[in-house]
């Protein structure tokens, strides 16, 4: 098998690869394939050929890689309720986690609660919101 066909097959290899990928994983190593491919064509020695693969994959990293973190960047977007988060809120029915109690008004809007400590937090004391768990959110006493 000459070399141009091992470098043809890595490319494929490599290529196949990045395309079962979500990310751009093996890209840099398909385009430093097509390097090597092409210096085995004009006749360049082994070593040369490894290192041109090696070379341009190291370079397409470089150069590319930050820029395809920004493309690919996965940005969360915040949802309504999440600005809750952090905030304080009110109690308005006892928060009993062993009743399975409670209530706080966060926003003007009327959220189920439940104590993070385990604890029972009496209506009309001030509390800050440290999560949300399905409908409900988690709170803890300011005091």
């Amino acid at each position: 098998m000459s070399m141009t066909v091992f470098w043809l097959i890595a490319f494929v290899v490599f290529a196949v690869g990045e395309g079962l990928t979500v990310g751009l994983v093996s890209v840099w190593f398909a385009i430093g394939s097509l390097g090597g491919m092409a210096t085995a064509a004009l006749g360049g020695g082994l070593w040369v050929q490894i290192a041109v693969f090696l070379g341009l994959s190291a370079l397409n990293l470089l150069l590319f890689k930050p820029l395809s973190k920004k493309m690919f960047q996965n940005k969360v977007a915040r949802t309504n309720a999440d600005r809750v988060l952090g905030e304080n809120a009110l109690v308005t029915e006892t928060v009993d986690n062993a009743q399975a109690r409670g209530q706080v008004r966060v926003d003007g809007q009327i959220w189920s609660a439940r104590s993070a400590h385990d604890v029972v937090i009496p209506e009309g004391t001030e509390v800050r919101v440290l999560r949300i768990e399905g409908v409900k959110v988690i709170v803890e006493s300011k005091a």
